[in-house]
């Protein structure tokens, strides 16, 4: 019979609840023995409704502080989906304790937080990962697949982006509070758009990027329905970056919560020398592919059947499961997530300071 690992979650709001505990729901090899949250109702609550899916005859221990869930007896691994400037305090502390980790996104909130992540875990000898549920998507795959397999031919150089017109979260969130988030649009969507190109791209290294932020919306929504003091609103609308890799490729990138666009879009392009391919809309599953036979350029769409997909999340967690308990090799290592703040962190000095920044 199959281990089971025991798991504990920290942080119960909103991700958790639709993006991470459906997945855990459904896994057979991995129990949930406690949840943690600051507001102890928004814990116990979601330990009842685990108990309750899972046909459980108790509920799961629920805690207030984080600090006591790492002292639980015979713990495998935490999952941690706090607000984005609590990852890499946690994740540090539980792999200092001997835990395995997995984290929600941004992987942190500065180069420097990232590096002792990273640190932490090749001290530990333990496995952290940050979530990439993108590139499980079914479309995602099949571009892999097809890259790998030489098809494509040299990945040279890439565009990708999220454009929201009005979508931006609500002013008293903590996503839009600088020092709780670490950023807008650029650390919250941006990091799966960068992630999922560099992925396809076949990891290369940054060397330099070039960036403009824009806040242009973000204070002209409900700020004067709020309390003083929860109407911070101090984080970008808008990101447009250029990064340059060490291979010579190149990667465009734009995200928006708020943007005059002509119509919201999640987009990816790449562009190799035997083939170009275009992800538009990427919940529709739909790729084209360019390129040319003989003296035919040609376009085609390949039809991608994703009716049997786990739903990418899961598959996500699944696979950081497989990873603890069969040695399967990990789709993410730590130095993935330190080049992506690296990137993200340049962006931001760049468009400070108006200058390009060496990595």
């Amino acid at each position: 019979m199959e281990k089971k690992l025991k798991f504990a979650i920290i942080g119960c709001g909103g991700i958790l609840e639709w993006a991470h505990l459906p997945g855990y729901i459904k896994m057979d090899n991995v129990e949930i023995v406690a949840f943690c949250d600051i507001i102890p109702e928004r814990a116990e609550a979601i330990a009842k409704k685990y108990a309750a899916k899972k046909k459980l005859d108790t509920v799961p221990a629920t805690y207030e502080n984080y600090k006591d869930v790492l002292a639980i007896p015979g713990l495998d691994a935490i999952d941690i989906c706090t607000p984005n400037y609590l990852h890499s305090i946690i994740a540090v502390e539980a792999l200092e304790c001997g835990l395995n980790v997995f984290c929600e996104k941004p992987d942190a909130v500065s180069v420097s937080e990232a590096e002792r992540m990273k640190a932490a875990a090749e001290k530990s000898g333990k496995t952290l990962m940050v979530m990439r549920n993108n590139r499980y998507r079914p479309t995602m795959s099949y571009l892999k697949q097809r890259i790998e397999s030489g098809k494509m031919g040299k990945i040279y150089a890439g565009r990708c982006g999220w454009q929201r017109r009005r979508g931006g979260p609500p002013h008293g969130s903590w996503f839009s509070n600088k020092e709780q988030s670490g950023g807008g649009p650029l650390i919250d969507l941006g990091v799966h758009m960068i992630d999922l190109a560099m992925w396809l791209m076949g990891n290369p290294k940054p060397v330099s990027v070039t960036g403009c932020t824009y806040q242009k919306f973000g204070n002209a929504s409900n700020e004067d329905e709020l309390p003083e003091g929860e109407n911070i609103f101090d984080v970008e609308d808008l990101a447009m970056a250029f990064i340059r890799f060490e291979n010579g490729a190149c990667l465009q990138v734009e995200v928006s919560w708020a943007s005059n666009v002509v119509n919201e879009d999640v987009f990816l392009e790449l562009r190799g020398t035997e083939e170009g391919a275009a992800v538009g809309n990427m919940t529709d599953n739909m790729v084209e592919i360019f390129g040319q036979e003989g003296p035919y350029v040609t376009d085609f769409k390949p039809i991608i059947w994703d009716e049997l997909a786990i739903p990418q999340h899961e598959a996500n967690i699944r696979h950081f499961a497989d990873v603890l308990l069969n040695g399967t090799e990990p789709m993410f290592v730590p130095e993935q997530g330190l080049n992506m703040v690296k990137i993200l962190e340049a962006i931001y000095k760049s468009a400070e300071t108006g200058k390009e920044v060496i990595l």
